[in-house]
C-alpha cells in the first residue's frame, strides 16, 4: 500500500542556473523576486517543510528543525519548458532542446497546414493567449479563420471561438498539426485553445486540450504501471506524458480544483503514484507579469497544504517541486531558466535533512522508483537511502 504524491508547482523557480545567461534570464529568482516585490511572502506551512532553508526568501524564515527535507534541483535538459521539466522529473533527459519559433512558424508550413484543415489561419506570431484573442477575436469570428500562435515555449497553439469552430473540429485541426509538425518543427505540444464571449470580452474556456509528444524513453510512470501500481494524474500531467503510464486522470480548471482532486485521489488510491500539476502560477500569473497575483496564489496553496498533510497515510511520501521558473518581475513573459525547490515529507522518514543541490530533476524520479520498488530509472541518483529510517 505504498504511495508517493508529487505536486508540481508549475513555474515556481528558486534562482537562476549558471547557464541562465544563455536564455536571457540573468537575475531570475521567481520566489525571491516575487517576495521582494510584495514586501515578503507569508507561506508558514511551506516554511515548516523547509522552503526557507533552501534559499533566503523575504518573509519565509529558515526553520531550526524543518518538518521535511529540503534542497533544490538543476535541470540537465536543454530548455526551460513544461515538457522537458516534467519529462526529466520522470527520468527522461532531452539532449536537444525542443524547437521554439520566435518569428512564428515557416510560411511554407502554414500554407500546408491551411490546405490540410481547409481554411486559412490568422496570427502566426509569438503572443499571450489572452491578449491575442482580444486582438484577433473579431477577425476570427468574421472570417472563421483559426488563430495560430506560439510562445517562448515549444508549442503550436490554435485558438477558436466555440460558436465558430465546434470543439470536435478544433481538436481535428490540432491533431492534424501534431501529425504535421515533425523533424525540426517537432514542438513539445500542440494546444487547442477554445474561447467564448463577445468582442472586448473574449475569454478562454476550460476545454483546452494538449496534444503532446510521446516521451522518447521509459518514464517513472511507465515503470510504476509495469509493476502493477496505479498512476493517477491531476491537471495537465496526462497531456504532458501523452497519456502514457497513466491509469486514471482528471483535468482541472484551476489550482484549487487541482488540490481538491489530489485530495480525492488520496482518499481512494491504494498504492502507486498521484502526480499533480498546479498550472495557475505559470499560466495565470507568471506569463502575465502579475507578481501580486502570483504571491496570492502561493499563499492560497499554502493555506491548503495542511489538508494534504492531514490526508497522508503513515507510509506516504510527499514531494513538492516545480518544473522551471517564470519570474513575473523580469521584462518579458517567458519561462526562466532556474533551479526548482525540492521538499520531501513523510511521517516515517527522516526530517530536517539538507538534500543539497541535486544535479538533475531525475533524482526525484529515481527516488520515487526506489521507494515504490520499481525497476531503476536510466538516469538520476536516488536520495531514498538518505531519508529512509533504518
Amino acid at each position: 500500500m505504498t504511495r508517493s504524491i508529487i505536486i508540481v508547482l508549475d513555474s515556481v523557480g528558486i534562482g537562476e542556473m549558471p547557464d541562465a545567461g544563455n536564455y536571457g534570464d540573468v537575475g531570475s529568482h521567481t520566489l525571491r523576486n516575487i517576495a521582494r516585490h510584495v514586501g515578503g511572502l507569508e507561506l508558514p506551512n511551506l516554511a515548516r517543510l523547509g522552503l526557507g532553508n533552501i534559499e533566503e526568501i523575504p518573509g519565509i524564515p529558515p526553520q531550526a528543525q524543518p518538518m521535511g527535507n529540503y534542497g533544490k534541483m538543476a535541470e540537465v535538459s536543454l530548455g526551460k519548458d513544461t515538457t522537458s521539466g516534467h519529462w526529466e522529473i520522470a527520468g527522461v533527459i532531452l539532449k536537444r532542446a525542443l524547437p521554439t519559433f520566435p518569428q512564428g512558424f515557416p510560411p511554407e508550413f502554414i500554407q500546408r497546414y491551411e490546405r490540410a484543415i481547409g481554411r486559412g489561419v490568422i496570427g502566426n506570431e509569438v503572443a499571450s493567449g489572452t491578449e491575442i484573442i482580444q486582438r484577433l477575436g473579431e477577425e476570427h469570428m468574421r472570417t472563421g479563420k483559426p488563430i495560430v500562435y506560439t510562445s517562448a515555449d515549444s508549442v503550436f497553439q490554435v485558438a477558436a471561438h466555440e460558436n465558430v469552430v465546434p470543439l470536435p473540429e478544433l481538436m481535428r485541426y490540432c491533431q492534424l498539426a501534431r501529425e504535421m509538425l515533425t523533424a525540426e518543427l517537432q514542438v513539445g505540444r500542440v494546444i487547442a485553445r477554445p474561447f467564448s464571449g463577445q468582442a472586448g470580452q473574449f475569454y478562454r474556456t476550460s476545454n483546452r486540450h494538449d496534444f503532446a509528444l510521446q516521451p522518447p524513453g521509459k518514464t517513472l510512470l511507465d515503470c510504476i504501471v509495469d509493476r502493477g501500481l496505479a498512476v493517477n494524474a491531476v491537471g495537465k500531467i496526462h497531456d504532458i506524458y501523452a497519456g502514457r503510464g497513466i491509469t486514471d486522470f482528471i483535468a482541472t480548471k484551476n489550482n484549487m480544483e487541482g488540490v481538491d482532486k489530489t485530495l480525492d485521489y488520496m482518499a481512494t488510491t491504494g498504492s502507486g503514484l498521484i502526480m499533480t500539476n498546479l498550472v495557475d502560477f505559470d499560466m495565470v500569473y507568471g506569463h502575465r507579469n502579475d507578481a501580486p497575483g502570483y504571491a496570492g496564489a502561493l499563499q492560497d496553496f499554502d493555506r491548503r497544504l495542511p489538508e494534504l498533510l492531514a490526508r497522508l497515510r503513515s507510509d506516504d511520501l510527499l514531494i513538492i517541486t516545480a518544473d522551471h521558473g517564470c519570474d513575473p518581475t523580469l521584462p518579458g513573459t517567458d519561462h526562466t531558466r532556474e533551479y526548482v525547490p525540492l521538499l520531501v515529507y513523510g511521517q516515517t522518514i527522516k526530517s530536517g535533512l539538507n538534500l543539497g543541490l541535486r544535479s538533475t530533476f531525475a533524482d526525484l524520479g529515481a527516488t520515487v522508483a526506489e521507494f515504490l520498488g520499481t525497476e531503476p530509472l536510466a538516469v538520476g541518483t536516488s536520495f531514498w537511502p538518505k531519508i529512509r529510517k533504518n
